[in-house]
């Protein structure tokens, strides 16, 4: 059976305010002090791809949150009659500008694991990912 049917991003280019960004998710709890908080957010989306990215920055305008998302997605049938997209392959990317200049990175790969969610991984790194 088929699992998590995919739906296409539109494309788009926007800013946004922090509340109507969910920035903080995936932040574990003992570094939510340690971030800049991010003031606005511009975001690029591609339908085609599946793909997203959000750079977040501070009132420097210097970058201070980024993330990037893709899926890869192929037909998929229950009953070789009716077809929709599964996703197949992935990988979400968040990382925070810490106060010390650090980025805190949360990289999750997805892939073929219909019944077992992806784990996410916590790494320091001295730049912001691409």
């Amino acid at each position: 059976m088929c699992e998590r049917p995919h739906t296409p991003i539109a494309c788009q280019h926007r800013s946004l305010w922090p509340e109507e960004h969910p920035w903080r998710e995936g932040l574990p709890v003992a570094w939510r002090d340690q971030v800049v908080a991010p003031l606005d957010f511009e975001i690029h989306r591609d339908e085609e791809l599946a793909a997203q990215r959000v750079f977040g920055r501070d009132a420097d305008g210097t970058p201070c949150y980024y993330a990037h998302a893709w899926t890869m997605s192929e037909p998929c049938s229950d009953d070789d009659e009716e077809f929709y997209l599964v996703a197949t392959a992935g990988e979400s990317v968040t990382a925070w500008r810490l106060r010390d200049e650090r980025w805190l990175v949360r990289r999750v790969v997805m892939g073929n694991e219909r019944c077992v969610a992806p784990q996410p991984f916590y790494v320091f790194s001295e730049s912001m990912p691409r």
